[in-house]
């Protein structure tokens, strides 16, 4: 699947994945397209733990007790670190994001499904943190996302998009 292909299919799946493993080798390639995203300063504040031991994942469920979720057979989780890049700026949230959207389009390109999974676990319960307890994060991290990985067992669904020309222009702002 060439790159703009992978964009035009992306979308944020939310339902029960098929039974059938994520191959190894396709955690790290798409592992490695979200290490290869851009980064602020190149400060690369962005790191990734990639689960697919059935144990390990149990663990996590009992944390993020969202139904679907269980169903996936491996998931990535995002960590991040706030360290200053630029004078007093900091620019972990621009490097993860670019991370996660990298990442989802290797997952899509691989054939599977996933959903970005972040203001739930950041919220003032501290799911992130107390997954990234359970997965051994020093505290110096914050655990921000996860993606569940998987192929879908669902139809796959796409949000309507605005059209093109209510949200780009040439030349200039317009409004109509």
């Amino acid at each position: 699947m060439n790159v703009l292909d992978a964009i035009r299919d992306r979308t944020s799946y939310r339902g029960t994945f098929q039974n059938t493993a994520v191959a190894r080798e396709h955690l790290i390639r798409i592992m490695e397209a979200g290490l290869a995203a851009p980064s602020g300063c190149n400060k690369q504040t962005a790191s990734l733990i990639a689960v697919d031991d059935a144990q390990a994942l149990r663990k996590l469920h009992k944390v993020i007790q969202k139904p679907a979720v269980e169903t996936a057979p491996a998931m990535i989780c995002v960590l991040t670190q706030r360290i200053i890049a630029y004078r007093d700026r900091c620019f972990h949230v621009h490097d993860y994001s670019a991370a996660i959207e990298n990442m989802l389009l290797a997952i899509v390109g691989l054939g599977y499904q996933s959903c970005w999974y972040e203001g739930y676990i950041t919220d003032t319960d501290a799911i992130g943190r107390k997954m990234a307890d359970v997965l051994g994060v020093p505290a110096d991290y914050a655990l921000v996302c996860f993606l569940p990985i998987g192929i879908a067992a669902e139809p796959v669904t796409h949000a309507e998009k605005k059209p093109f020309a209510e949200r780009a222009w040439f030349n200039g702002f317009r409004k109509d």
